[in-house]
């Protein structure tokens, strides 16, 4: 056997070409929920009391570990349970960071 085969053998063998590289593509950064401050949440409070369903909105709002924005129409806003509905993506009205009226173009 020449010296380049036997070489070959001893080489490192990857089953999944490509799989670390899409593992640290998954990978986030987990960050804890940020307490909003009073004024702040008041804030918040007023821009909730402006939105109605089928609204156009942007949510920014914390989710298992992560801040997520999503922008669509807002489906079912329920002040009882605390839930805000945007397209099919039900945010906890406590988990919010953000959200923000689209403008309506006359």
């Amino acid at each position: 056997m020449n010296r380049e085969d036997r070489a070959k053998q001893f080489m490192p063998f990857a089953a999944l070409k490509g799989y670390p590289e899409a593992l640290r593509k998954k990978e986030k950064i987990v960050v804890p929920k940020i307490e909003l401050p009073e004024e702040y949440q008041e804030e918040l409070d007023r821009k909730l009391r402006q939105i109605k369903k089928n609204d156009v909105v942007t949510a920014v709002f914390f989710f298992k570990g992560e801040y997520l924005q999503k922008k669509g129409m807002v489906s079912r806003i329920d002040t009882s349970a605390r839930v805000i509905q945007i397209v099919n993506t039900k945010i906890c009205i406590d988990d919010l960071y953000d959200i923000d009226k689209e403008n309506e173009m006359m």
